[in-house]
């Protein structure tokens, strides 16, 4: 070896040791990355989703969603025929591919009968021939399917099979004219034929709305159609031709909870035990300044939206949902003037503040192992087991401020405001002291529906499960209130300009390698 050569291995074996002895003691300087850091970086949650995240890419990767839902209109991919030419532009393959990308589930809803393809209404109309074999051509159902399963294998594998048919006349909004017996034969075609072409796929039911059967005293809509499959003798070995049952449920809170468990008992009652998804729940604001609602049926500010959302999705997994999904991430195509807007980012791209409170939950709410909801009369606390932390939310049901003392799984928590803020409250005795404040009771016909702002407690230890049920609470006087905790800002959560430093001295590491261990080519390019 040349002395030259010598010089610069030496130079290069000095780098190395330097670069190591400064990521030795960087290291031992910075703190460590604090897991809420950690949390916002990995990989999304499977159960929070968004009905069209595709909208707004940018804000369904920030949110970190898990699954969204698509609408796939028959009568746009098949406009003129069933032999037309596949309309690659109704879903894009670019929506479907950022889903991919970003770990983000697709599921697809299946409706809208084109004007061909029934004798009945277009859209809501039941398909022409529906009755015919799967096999048979004119059963113009199974074709589509067919063609629909098998264009998205492996992309899209979970279908919904129409949307809310319990919408029925007189109803405003029916979405299907045919009979429970012809929705029951429409999903029953489609999963025969969509298990043929992709083994893997999962059929829905229906997202259904639940109130309306109450409101027109009818039987359930689900057990109308279990009634159905009941009376077919090869519906009980394909568990009457669904994987997952589909609820759609707003404005209520606790109606969260309560539909959900409401759904599981009716399956269990008939021999069945499919898992159930909410991939509709919101509660639309009547009072934004930028999208006032008209005429509005239900009077909800845009924090009662915000509050609405930690609740439903804590709520639904203390149920034992498997997916919950907001509807939906953005206005669009823009609500027209006076109608309610739903989404958590508005038309112009601006924020609602239920978009930092989905956010909440995709961060403080995931990896939920366990979940249980206790009640009172004056307030619901629900405790998410997630591993090495606990989660609790907890919100006042009425018209009082309420005091909650909590046992304490830890010595300090972490507060999580609404608008994503973090405030640490320190233990004393062992326990929690905090005041949820009073739900706006205002609603001239549903009073506490949505029920007061949540707090957000999370620890870094292990849940204790058997004493979730416990409730400490007295209710003060009624009136407006604040979280009344006593807390300070908290320093917990770092710059990421540590981790970036860190990063960077890596990054020098690999290079210092890469260059010892790369041979020099003195001339010639491939």
């Amino acid at each position: 070896m040349s002395t030259n050569r010598q010089r610069i291995y030496g130079w290069q074996l000095g780098l190395l040791v330097a670069a190591v002895i400064i990521g030795i003691f960087a290291s031992c300087l910075l703190p460590l990355v604090p897991r809420s850091v950690l949390l916002a970086q990995s990989s999304p949650d499977p159960r929070f989703g968004a009905v069209e995240a595709f909208r707004d890419p940018n804000a369904a990767r920030d949110l970190n969603l898990g699954w969204e839902r698509i609408i796939f209109y028959w009568a746009e991919l098949q406009r003129n025929g069933p032999n037309d030419a596949w309309n690659i532009f109704h879903v894009e393959d670019g929506w479907l591919n950022d889903a991919a990308l970003n770990g983000r589930q697709v599921v697809g809803l299946i409706e809208n009968t084109p004007a061909w393809a029934t004798d009945g209404m277009p859209g809501s109309g039941v398909p022409r021939g529906l009755y015919l074999p799967i096999d048979d051509p004119d059963n113009l159902w199974a074709s589509f399917i067919r063609t629909l399963v098998k264009r998205y294998a492996g992309r899209v594998d979970h279908w919904i099979i129409w949307n809310e048919p319990d919408i029925e006349p007189p109803a405003d909004g029916v979405q299907f004219d045919g009979s429970v017996a012809d929705y029951y034969q429409l999903v029953k075609v489609a999963y025969l034929v969509a298990r043929q072409e992709n083994p893997r796929a999962v059929i829905h039911l229906a997202g259904l709305t639940y109130y309306h059967d109450l409101i027109y005293k009818r039987a359930s809509y689900l057990q109308r159609y279990l009634d159905e499959a009941h009376q077919d003798s090869s519906a009980a070995a394909r568990h009457a031709y669904f994987d997952v049952a589909t609820l759609h449920l707003y404005f209520t809170s606790d109606s969260v909870y309560d539909i959900t468990r409401a759904i599981a008992d009716r399956l269990r009652a008939n021999g069945l035990n499919q898992p159930i998804w909410i991939d509709e729940t919101n509660a639309a604001p009547s009072f934004d300044p930028l999208n006032p609602w008209s005429n509005p049926t239900r009077s909800v500010t845009l924090d009662q939206q915000a509050a609405f959302i930690v609740h439903a999705f804590a709520l639904g997994l203390a149920a034992g949902a498997e997916r919950i999904g907001v509807y939906k991430l953005m206005d669009f195509p823009a609500y027209a003037p006076g109608f309610p807007a739903y989404g958590l980012i508005r038309a112009d791209h601006s924020q609602r503040p239920a978009y930092a409170a989905l956010k909440i939950v995709t961060t403080y709410l995931r990896d939920t192992r366990a979940a249980r909801v206790s009640r009172s009369g004056s307030l619901d606390l629900v405790t998410l087991d997630r591993g090495p932390q606990t989660t609790r939310v907890a919100w006042s049901r009425g018209p009082s401020t309420t005091t909650l003392s909590l046992p304490a799984y830890a010595g300090t928590a972490k507060l999580i405001s609404l608008d994503g803020s973090i405030h640490s409250i320190a233990a004393v005795n062992g326990k929690y002291a905090l005041t949820l404040p009073a739900a706006h009771c205002d609603d001239p016909n549903y009073g506490c529906a949505i029920g007061g702002t949540p707090i957000i407690l999370v620890e870094d230890a292990p849940a204790r499960m058997e004493a979730a049920s416990s409730i400490d609470a007295a209710t003060a006087t009624p009136g407006p209130s604040s979280t009344g905790a006593s807390s300070t800002p908290s320093n917990i959560d770092l710059p990421i300009g540590a981790i970036v430093i860190g990063l960077g001295i890596e990054l020098v590491l690999v290079i210092v390698v890469l260059r010892l261990r790369t041979p020099r080519h003195v001339s010639g390019r491939k």
